[in-house]
């Protein structure tokens, strides 16, 4: 069957999800989460398409786009054949490195507009990866709260925060109230399966080592540990969580 087509915004401003195939990790190392904000902001700059907010989690991406002459889908198309490419070159690998197309919501009122905002960056809060989303060092949410609204920025935040207030600190000091606020925002996913939190994480692994220290791993033959690793990322553990509690490296990890 055909796709549907995808419902147009009437303000022309989306709040997109992509993710990773599987589920799977798509940033293991900075210099990924680098490579993809570095070309999410060239191809904003000359497809008509401004990022108004983003939060590059480890295996999915939140994306606030606004169309102006441009169009998202050409957007996103672009950058995740870009990404991908570099991605399957660097990690000597083929194959698709993104789920499906993605998943977009249109956002049609200035409430929504702040919602999403704040949703976007709070999701490393949720999901237990720090305790302030300002902390967060790939978000836009530091972006917001250091803002010039006289300068055009990446992302481009002189439209949300003119919602707030019209003075740039007052503005500013808003957006940081409302985000801080308790809430119970729902907005749209990236799936109904939630990461798995560090703590979480550490449990698991002292399950399946039955008893045994992570370094124990280090004196185990190849397929002993491969059984491990393959039992961590069967009850959830991402493969940066195993490389991070086991202190193994990525290749070998991804390999097992």
């Amino acid at each position: 069957m055909p796709r549907k087509p995808r419902k147009k915004s009437e303000t022309g401003i989306y709040h997109v999800i992509v993710r990773g195939v599987g589920q799977q990790d798509i940033f293991h190392e900075e210099d990924d989460f680098l490579r993809y904000l570095d070309t999410t902001k060239k191809l904003s700059l000359d497809s008509g398409v401004s990022v108004l907010g983003y939060c590059l989690m480890t295996n999915h991406v939140h994306l606030l786009l606004r169309e102006g002459y441009g169009d998202i889908s050409v957007f996103m198309k672009r950058l995740g054949i870009s990404y991908a490419y570099w991605y399957n070159w660097k990690y000597e690998r083929i194959g698709h490195v993104f789920q499906d197309r993605f998943k977009s919501e249109c956002v049609e009122d200035d409430v929504y507009l702040l919602t999403v905002i704040r949703y976007i960056h709070e999701n490393p809060v949720k999901a237990f990866v720090i305790s302030k989303p300002e902390e967060y060092e790939w978000s836009s949410c530091s972006a917001y709260y250091k803002a010039d609204r006289n300068t055009a920025t990446f992302p481009d935040t002189s439209l949300i925060l003119s919602i707030v207030h019209s003075e740039k600190k007052k503005a500013i000091e808003g957006l940081k109230k409302l985000t801080e606020e308790g809430n119970e925002d729902h907005c749209l996913d990236c799936d109904k399966t939630k990461r798995i939190s560090e703590r979480e994480a550490y449990e698991i692994t002292k399950r399946i080592m039955k008893g045994k220290p992570v370094t124990a791993l280090q004196k185990m033959d190849q397929d002993a540990r491969n059984n491990i690793f393959s039992c961590l990322r069967n009850d959830g553990l991402s493969l940066r969580q195993i490389c991070r509690i086991t202190g193994f490296p990525f290749h070998i990890v991804r390999k097992a």
